[in-house]
Protein backbone atom coordinates (compact mmCIF):
# COMPACT_ATOMS: atom_id res chain seq x y z
CA UNK A 1 0.00 0.00 0.00
CA UNK A 2 1.95 3.63 -1.24
CA UNK A 3 4.80 1.60 -2.09
CA UNK A 4 5.26 0.04 1.94
CA UNK A 5 4.55 -3.88 2.27
CA UNK A 6 1.45 -4.77 4.14
CA UNK A 7 0.33 -7.06 6.40
CA UNK A 8 -2.04 -6.16 9.01
CA UNK A 9 -5.28 -7.13 7.28
CA UNK A 10 -7.05 -4.50 9.58
CA UNK A 11 -5.32 -1.65 8.17
CA UNK A 12 -7.30 1.16 7.01
CA UNK A 13 -7.23 1.84 3.28
CA UNK A 14 -7.87 5.64 2.24
CA UNK A 15 -9.66 6.59 -0.85
CA UNK A 16 -6.18 7.95 -2.11
CA UNK A 17 -4.12 4.74 -1.89
CA UNK A 18 -2.25 3.23 -4.16
CA UNK A 19 -2.66 -0.85 -3.69
CA UNK A 20 -0.90 -3.74 -5.33
CA UNK A 21 -1.63 -7.44 -4.60
CA UNK A 22 1.42 -9.47 -5.58
CA UNK A 23 -0.08 -13.30 -5.63
CA UNK A 24 3.18 -14.54 -5.91
CA UNK A 25 5.42 -12.74 -3.20
CA UNK A 26 7.32 -14.68 -1.04
CA UNK A 27 5.73 -15.44 2.45
CA UNK A 28 6.00 -13.15 4.93
CA UNK A 29 8.58 -13.65 7.66
CA UNK A 30 6.52 -13.58 10.98
CA UNK A 31 9.61 -14.68 13.00
CA UNK A 32 11.26 -12.78 16.16
CA UNK A 33 14.16 -11.35 13.78
CA UNK A 34 13.27 -10.67 10.20
CA UNK A 35 16.15 -11.94 7.58
CA UNK A 36 15.74 -8.60 6.30
CA UNK A 37 17.86 -7.39 9.77
CA UNK A 38 21.15 -9.25 8.59
CA UNK A 39 22.51 -5.93 6.96
CA UNK A 40 25.70 -8.09 6.46
CA UNK A 41 27.74 -11.49 6.69
CA UNK A 42 30.52 -13.29 5.35
CA UNK A 43 32.71 -16.02 6.69
CA UNK A 44 34.05 -13.35 9.59
CA UNK A 45 31.26 -11.66 11.15
CA UNK A 46 27.31 -10.48 10.89
CA UNK A 47 25.76 -6.83 11.03
CA UNK A 48 22.39 -6.99 12.61
CA UNK A 49 19.90 -4.34 12.51
CA UNK A 50 18.47 -4.75 16.48
CA UNK A 51 14.83 -4.07 16.74
CA UNK A 52 14.17 -2.80 19.97
CA UNK A 53 12.55 -4.24 22.90
CA UNK A 54 15.02 -7.37 22.47
CA UNK A 55 18.00 -8.25 24.36
CA UNK A 56 21.47 -8.25 22.51
CA UNK A 57 23.14 -11.05 24.60
CA UNK A 58 21.61 -13.53 27.30
CA UNK A 59 21.33 -11.86 30.46
CA UNK A 60 21.28 -15.06 32.32
CA UNK A 61 22.64 -18.39 31.55
CA UNK A 62 20.14 -20.47 29.28
CA UNK A 63 18.18 -17.40 27.74
CA UNK A 64 17.77 -18.15 24.01
CA UNK A 65 15.63 -15.30 23.61
CA UNK A 66 18.35 -12.76 22.64
CA UNK A 67 19.57 -10.75 19.29
CA UNK A 68 22.43 -13.11 18.94
CA UNK A 69 20.44 -16.54 19.47
CA UNK A 70 17.78 -15.46 16.72
CA UNK A 71 20.80 -14.41 14.42
CA UNK A 72 22.93 -17.65 15.03
CA UNK A 73 19.24 -19.30 13.67
CA UNK A 74 19.22 -17.22 10.66
CA UNK A 75 22.80 -17.45 9.44
CA UNK A 76 22.11 -21.18 9.99
CA UNK A 77 18.73 -20.76 7.36
CA UNK A 78 20.90 -18.99 5.29
CA UNK A 79 24.21 -21.17 4.95
CA UNK A 80 21.86 -24.05 4.74
CA UNK A 81 22.23 -25.69 7.74
CA UNK A 82 26.43 -24.62 7.33
CA UNK A 83 28.51 -22.47 9.35
CA UNK A 84 25.80 -20.46 10.64
CA UNK A 85 25.23 -23.11 12.87
CA UNK A 86 28.06 -21.85 15.74
CA UNK A 87 28.51 -18.97 18.15
CA UNK A 88 28.83 -15.59 17.39
CA UNK A 89 31.29 -13.89 19.13
CA UNK A 90 30.45 -10.86 20.96
CA UNK A 91 32.11 -7.42 21.35
CA UNK A 92 30.00 -4.78 22.00
CA UNK A 93 26.04 -4.29 23.06
CA UNK A 94 23.29 -2.65 23.33
CA UNK A 95 20.78 -1.88 25.55
CA UNK A 96 17.39 -3.72 25.37
CA UNK A 97 15.45 -0.21 24.17
CA UNK A 98 17.50 0.78 21.97
CA UNK A 99 17.34 -0.01 18.27
CA UNK A 100 20.12 -0.34 15.26
CA UNK A 101 23.52 -1.59 14.50
CA UNK A 102 25.35 -4.02 16.24
CA UNK A 103 28.40 -5.97 14.53
CA UNK A 104 29.13 -10.64 15.70
CA UNK A 105 32.18 -11.46 15.35
CA UNK A 106 32.06 -15.62 13.72
CA UNK A 107 35.35 -16.69 14.57
CA UNK A 108 37.84 -16.22 17.43
CA UNK A 109 40.10 -14.15 15.08
CA UNK A 110 37.78 -12.04 14.19
CA UNK A 111 36.42 -11.51 17.95
CA UNK A 112 39.93 -10.76 19.05
CA UNK A 113 40.76 -8.19 16.10
CA UNK A 114 37.19 -6.18 16.52
CA UNK A 115 37.14 -6.14 20.29
CA UNK A 116 40.66 -4.68 20.02
CA UNK A 117 39.11 -1.84 17.67
CA UNK A 118 36.69 -1.28 20.13
CA UNK A 119 39.13 -0.97 23.33
CA UNK A 120 41.18 1.41 21.07
CA UNK A 121 37.82 3.46 20.45
CA UNK A 122 38.80 2.87 16.44
CA UNK A 123 35.15 2.23 15.68
CA UNK A 124 32.27 4.74 13.52
CA UNK A 125 29.42 4.65 16.09
CA UNK A 126 26.84 7.45 15.09
CA UNK A 127 23.45 7.32 17.15
CA UNK A 128 20.04 9.36 16.47
CA UNK A 129 17.97 10.47 19.80
CA UNK A 130 15.23 11.97 20.78
CA UNK A 131 15.74 14.40 24.07
CA UNK A 132 14.15 16.48 25.71
CA UNK A 133 14.35 20.18 25.43
CA UNK A 134 16.39 22.27 23.17
CA UNK A 135 19.76 20.28 22.92
CA UNK A 136 23.05 22.39 22.08
CA UNK A 137 25.81 21.36 20.18
CA UNK A 138 28.39 20.30 22.76
CA UNK A 139 31.68 17.58 23.60
CA UNK A 140 30.86 16.34 26.81
CA UNK A 141 33.75 14.37 28.46
CA UNK A 142 33.53 12.75 31.73
CA UNK A 143 34.37 9.90 33.88
CA UNK A 144 31.58 7.81 34.96
CA UNK A 145 31.45 5.65 37.86
CA UNK A 146 28.84 2.61 39.27
CA UNK A 147 27.40 5.22 41.68
CA UNK A 148 27.71 8.68 41.34
CA UNK A 149 26.48 9.35 44.88
CA UNK A 150 22.79 8.38 45.07
CA UNK A 151 22.98 5.21 43.52
CA UNK A 152 22.67 5.90 40.10
CA UNK A 153 25.80 4.91 37.33
CA UNK A 154 26.90 8.38 36.27
CA UNK A 155 29.67 10.95 35.80
CA UNK A 156 32.38 11.52 38.53
CA UNK A 157 31.60 15.00 40.63
CA UNK A 158 28.37 15.44 38.44
CA UNK A 159 25.75 14.46 41.69
CA UNK A 160 28.47 15.45 44.23
CA UNK A 161 31.17 18.03 43.96
CA UNK A 162 34.15 15.74 43.15
CA UNK A 163 37.00 15.22 45.84
CA UNK A 164 40.58 13.80 44.28
CA UNK A 165 41.03 12.66 41.02
CA UNK A 166 38.59 9.80 39.53
CA UNK A 167 38.37 6.65 41.24
CA UNK A 168 40.43 3.77 39.20
CA UNK A 169 37.43 2.01 38.30
CA UNK A 170 35.98 5.06 36.65
CA UNK A 171 35.43 4.93 32.40
CA UNK A 172 36.41 8.13 30.75
CA UNK A 173 33.54 9.00 28.11
CA UNK A 174 33.46 11.27 25.73
CA UNK A 175 30.21 12.05 23.67
CA UNK A 176 29.68 14.79 20.16
CA UNK A 177 26.23 15.68 20.39
CA UNK A 178 24.35 17.68 17.60
CA UNK A 179 20.67 18.67 17.40
CA UNK A 180 19.66 17.84 14.09
CA UNK A 181 16.01 19.27 14.01
CA UNK A 182 13.99 21.04 16.34
CA UNK A 183 10.73 19.04 17.69
CA UNK A 184 7.91 20.93 20.28
CA UNK A 185 9.75 20.08 23.61
CA UNK A 186 12.42 17.95 22.24
CA UNK A 187 15.31 17.90 19.89
CA UNK A 188 15.95 15.25 17.74
CA UNK A 189 20.04 14.70 18.48
CA UNK A 190 23.24 13.22 16.52
CA UNK A 191 25.36 11.91 19.18
CA UNK A 192 28.65 10.45 17.74
CA UNK A 193 30.84 8.29 20.31
CA UNK A 194 34.33 8.96 20.85
CA UNK A 195 34.07 6.03 23.57
CA UNK A 196 31.65 3.38 24.18
CA UNK A 197 30.86 2.83 28.21
CA UNK A 198 27.30 1.32 29.03
CA UNK A 199 24.36 3.87 29.41
CA UNK A 200 26.78 6.37 27.88
CA UNK A 201 24.45 8.67 25.75
CA UNK A 202 21.60 8.40 28.04
CA UNK A 203 23.45 9.59 31.09
CA UNK A 204 25.79 12.74 29.40
CA UNK A 205 22.28 13.73 27.82
CA UNK A 206 20.69 13.52 30.91
CA UNK A 207 23.66 14.85 32.89
CA UNK A 208 23.24 18.16 30.59
CA UNK A 209 19.07 18.76 31.64
CA UNK A 210 18.27 17.00 28.43
CA UNK A 211 17.47 13.19 29.73
CA UNK A 212 16.15 10.96 26.28
CA UNK A 213 12.51 10.77 25.66
CA UNK A 214 11.21 7.17 27.28
CA UNK A 215 13.73 7.57 29.73
CA UNK A 216 13.00 5.80 32.84
CA UNK A 217 16.51 5.75 35.04
CA UNK A 218 18.41 8.73 34.28
CA UNK A 219 15.15 11.24 34.56
CA UNK A 220 14.64 12.08 38.36
CA UNK A 221 16.03 15.37 38.51
CA UNK A 222 14.60 16.16 35.57
CA UNK A 223 11.70 19.63 36.06
CA UNK A 224 10.64 19.99 33.04
CA UNK A 225 7.52 18.21 31.21
CA UNK A 226 8.47 14.91 30.26
CA UNK A 227 7.44 13.27 26.66
CA UNK A 228 5.97 9.75 27.43
CA UNK A 229 7.35 6.89 25.05
CA UNK A 230 7.22 3.51 25.07
CA UNK A 231 11.24 3.27 25.01
CA UNK A 232 13.80 4.90 25.12
CA UNK A 233 13.87 6.56 22.37
CA UNK A 234 17.73 6.12 21.04
CA UNK A 235 18.80 4.49 17.73
CA UNK A 236 22.42 2.87 16.78
CA UNK A 237 22.15 4.44 13.25
CA UNK A 238 26.13 4.10 11.68
CA UNK A 239 28.45 1.26 12.51
CA UNK A 240 32.14 1.38 10.83
CA UNK A 241 35.50 -0.52 11.76
CA UNK A 242 38.04 -2.16 9.64
CA UNK A 243 37.06 -5.16 8.52
CA UNK A 244 39.31 -8.36 10.65
CA UNK A 245 40.15 -10.40 7.74
CA UNK A 246 40.45 -7.56 4.31
CA UNK A 247 42.06 -4.75 6.54
CA UNK A 248 39.43 -2.71 4.62
CA UNK A 249 37.48 0.20 6.45
CA UNK A 250 33.62 -0.19 6.12
CA UNK A 251 30.45 1.11 7.34
CA UNK A 252 26.84 0.59 7.81
CA UNK A 253 23.75 2.67 8.20
CA UNK A 254 20.19 1.92 8.86
CA UNK A 255 17.42 4.42 9.64
CA UNK A 256 15.44 3.83 13.01
CA UNK A 257 12.37 1.93 13.20
CA UNK A 258 8.95 3.19 12.69
CA UNK A 259 7.84 3.85 16.67
CA UNK A 260 11.00 6.12 16.28
CA UNK A 261 9.79 7.99 13.23
CA UNK A 262 6.75 7.75 14.40
CA UNK A 263 7.38 9.37 17.67
CA UNK A 264 9.38 12.45 15.97
CA UNK A 265 6.46 12.78 13.67
CA UNK A 266 4.09 13.16 16.88
CA UNK A 267 6.87 15.97 17.90
CA UNK A 268 6.98 17.74 14.76
CA UNK A 269 5.98 21.52 14.79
Amino acid sequence: MDGQRCVDPATRVSASAVVVVDERGPKADRGPLAKGAIVHHDRDLVVVDKPPGMLAVADEPGNKETLAEYTRILLRRMDGGGSGGGGLGVVHRLDKDTSGLMVFARSAQAQRVLAAQFRAHDIERVYHAIAHGIVPEARVETHLVMDRGDGLRGSFGHYRRARGEPPSDAKRAVTYAKPIEALRGATLVECRLETGRQHQIRIHLSEMGHPLVGERVYIRDFAGARIDASRTMLHARTLGFTHPRSGERISFAREAPEDFRATVASLTP
